[in-house]
Parts: C-alpha cells; structure tokens; sequence
C-alpha cells in the first residue's frame, strides 16, 4: 500500500511551475509566477503578459486570413524584343454584298431580312441596282444558303487587291485566309490557320511590314433603300490588328479607314498574364460552342470540348456563348458563330437570331474569365490626304485607272459643293455619288512596337 504523500510532494507542481516561470526566456513570465503571495506588482504583470499573449495570437490569426485570401500584384515590364511575331491583320469592305451579283433569287430570300426590301419591291430595287427585273413566271429556289451568299456576293480579295508587299517580298491573295464575321466576309492576313508559319519582323518602320493597296469598289456600294439597324452609310474598310488566338470582331474592335486619306496606326504589343485560382480567375480550357440540349446551368463558360478546339481567348469565350445562345433559342447558328448547328436562314435571322442576340448583348449574360495568358495591341492613329494631285497621274497609270478614280475627283468627293443627276426611278444618296478610290495599307514592328500605315 503506498504511502499517503507528505507536505512537500504536495507542493512539488506549483514549484516546477515556478522553476520553469524563473527560466523561461518570454518577458514577464518569472514575474507572474515567482515566490511569494498575491500581490499588485504580480497583478500588474500578470495583465501585461494576458495582454501581450491576446495582441501575439491576434497577429498569427489576422496573418492567417491574409493568407488565404491569396493577394497578388501587378507587375508591368517593358521588354526589347530582337524578333516579333507579325500580328494578324483582319479587313472587311464597309459594303457587305455587290449589287452586280444580286440576283432576284437573292432578294426573294435576303431581301426584306437584311436589305429592308419587301417583295412588292423587287422591281424598284432591281432598277436601281441598275439590273433587269426578273422574268415572268420566275420561281424561287426552294432553298438558300446565307453563307454561300456571301461568299459569291462578297467583296473578293482577288479583285480587290491591287498590289501587296510584306518586308519587300511580294504576296497575294493566297496569303489571306477567308473569315465571315458580323460585317460578312472578311481577310485576315498570317492567321496561322491550318498550321500556316507565323510570319515575323526583326525591325520597324516603313518597308519592313505589309503594304497593300486595295480597291474598295464603291461602284459596287448596295443602294441604301430604307434605315435598318445595320444599314452601312459609310465607304471604306474595317481593320482590326490581333494575336492569332483571338477571333476578330472587327464589328466591335474595328477601326475605320477613309478613303482619300492615309492613316498611320502605331501600335505596342502587350502580353498579359493572369494568375489561375486560387489567387484569380483566369482560365486556358478550350471552349465547346455547341448547343447542349440539357444544359447544367446557365450561360456560364461552355464547358470544355474533349476534342481539338482553338486556344481559349476572352473573344473566342463570347463569341462561343452567343452561338450557343442562339442555338438554343433558334435552333440555328449566325454565319460567323462557330459550332455545328446550321447556319440560320435569313427569315431566321430576322426573326429570331439578331433581336436574339441583340438581347443577349444587352444583359451581359456571358460570364467569361479572363485568359491565363493573351496579347493585345494598343493602337495610336493619324491621318493626312492622300494621293498628291503630283502623284496621281502616275498611280493612274500604273493600276490602270482613271485619275478621277485614284483621286477621288471634286466632283464625287464629300466636301463637293455640286449636285448629282440621277435616272429616274433609282435610287440617289443625299450627296453626288463618291467614285471608288485606292486603298493602301502597311504594317510593320519594331523590336517591341509595330506601326500600321494604311494609304486611302
């Protein structure tokens, strides 16, 4: 039987306690628990130590949270680069369709959709295009395409394209890739499409880029019958200057470019890099523009395709959710969404897929993150007259054309203070018809700038 322990085995805890208070290196401690009773100097201790411990474990938890809320900074670094990757360089005629391909089918189909031109008025429209009225007894076909439309309709770069340099080295229409957008069909020149090589620059300035000279056919311009949503009541081109990743919406993003002036575009690389959760958001899964007919939520980022898909880009993401938008609500897609779904007919269009997508836009439905990794350009523009009266018999001459033509002649020009006669029966603007003029542009970089030099 153990013995029943003594006075001093009693005490024996309180004194290790205060043998370890009388060692211990934390400030104060030795004082709280030194020999002797209770008294105010011991108190007074005690409250700093409480205190000084409440502040310490205050510090560690507020460190804690900081922690898990994963801030990041921002870091800007400009960067001289010997070689730069060309950017793609996507151009649209303002003019979407050529009055000498339309034909009555045509309008029968396309017509009141997005001409504004009811059937009642075929015959009008076709004299003002200057076009014999369909023959009796003519019978539409049962089926129309809105893409081959375009495409046959369209400006084509082949006669468009006057002359075209890149660095010094001749280039042509095979440089081009053909892409449909809002504005119809449009060329994109080093798109990199089908595994094509990007091209590159060492330098910039003038001659180490791409010059084109173009044709903007403004004899070709469609009458303007009646105000429409996107009725064009301008002449020229629309540019957009972008990484080869990004679909371009030249319809958003583009700039305009005049003809009779020469517009200088100085533009900067920028390459942004975002951070993935959890310090942001970014994301790099390439997209599904699919419709789904059971989808999982609303129209969030469509989810990832198991198959080959671009890279993802912040565009690309929109332009995915809109097709798969209008998919759902039209059982169709617009010509220039990407996808599987057919391609809308212009009544569909009409009808359902432009208030449709007009809709979409205004309520900012897509929730698209930002790419992890993207390249943009910041673009400066300036302008000055071109062609000198000194130069214009020689451009004349050298693409075979009139003076009027190349120069824009004061009789078409916007600032013409005459007036136009016009057949009766056809269509006149509100000023005297503008002749077709030429179109130039160049595009180069430096090690880390580009300038775009565009000639009109």
């Amino acid at each position: 039987m153990k013995p029943h322990p003594g006075p001093e085995e009693a005490q024996r805890p309180a004194s290790d306690i205060r043998v370890f208070a009388s060692s211990c290196t934390m400030h104060g401690l030795g004082h709280v628990f030194g020999p002797g009773g209770l008294t105010p100097r011991r108190g007074l201790w005690a409250a700093a130590v409480l205190l000084s411990l409440a502040a310490f474990l205050y510090q560690v938890a507020e460190r804690v949270r900081y922690y898990g809320e994963f801030h990041h900074e921002t870091a800007l670094d400009e960067r001289e680069s010997h070689r730069l990757t060309f950017p793609a360089i996507t151009l649209c005629n303002i003019n979407p369709l050529r009055r000498s391909r339309l034909t009555p089918n045509d309008l029968h189909w396309a017509g009141p959709a997005l001409l504004g031109v009811e059937p009642a008025e075929h015959a009008a429209f076709l004299r003002a295009l200057g076009r014999p009225p369909a023959p009796p007894g003519f019978m539409p076909s049962p089926t129309f395409d809105m893409a081959r439309l375009y495409a046959r309709a369209g400006h084509a770069l082949e006669e468009m394209l006057l002359d075209c340099r890149y660095r010094g080295w001749p280039c042509g229409p095979e440089n081009f890739t053909v892409i449909f957008t809002r504005m119809g069909q449009c060329y994109t020149f080093n798109s990199g499409a089908d595994g094509a090589e990007l091209l590159t620059t060492p330098k910039g300035g003038m001659g180490n880029g791409l010059e084109i000279m173009l044709d903007v056919q403004q004899d070709e311009y469609l009458p303007v019958w009646r105000d429409m949503e996107e009725t064009p009541f301008e002449v020229g081109v629309r540019v957009q200057i972008h990484s080869q990743e990004e679909p371009p919406t030249i319809d958003q993003l583009g700039f305009g470019a005049a003809p009779g002036y020469q517009t200088f575009v100085s533009c900067q690389q920028q390459r942004l890099s975002f951070l993935p959760p959890p310090w942001g958001d970014c994301s790099s899964a390439p997209l599904d523009p699919d419709f789904e007919p059971e989808p999982s939520g609303p129209l969030g980022p469509p989810s990832p395709s198991p198959g080959p898909q671009a890279p993802y880009s912040l565009m690309g993401c929109r332009l995915a959710c809109e097709a798969r938008y209008v998919a759902r609500k039209c059982g169709c897609r617009m010509m220039h969404m990407p996808g599987g779904a057919p391609v809308c007919s212009p009544q569909q269009y009409k009808d359902c897929a432009d208030p449709a997508l007009d809709a979409m836009l205004r309520k900012d439905a897509c929730t698209c993150p930002n790419p992890c990794a993207s390249t943009r350009y910041a673009k400066e523009l300036s302008m000055v007259r071109i062609p000198s009266r000194a130069a214009a018999r020689y451009l004349a001459r050298k693409h075979n054309r009139s003076e009027a033509y190349i120069v824009c002649s004061k009789t078409g020009s916007w600032d013409t203070s005459g007036t136009g006669s016009t057949p009766k029966g056809t269509l006149a603007p509100i000023w005297p018809p503008t002749p077709p003029c030429a179109v130039t542009k160049t595009l180069s970089a430096s090690h880390r700038t580009c300038y775009l030099v565009t000639r009109l």
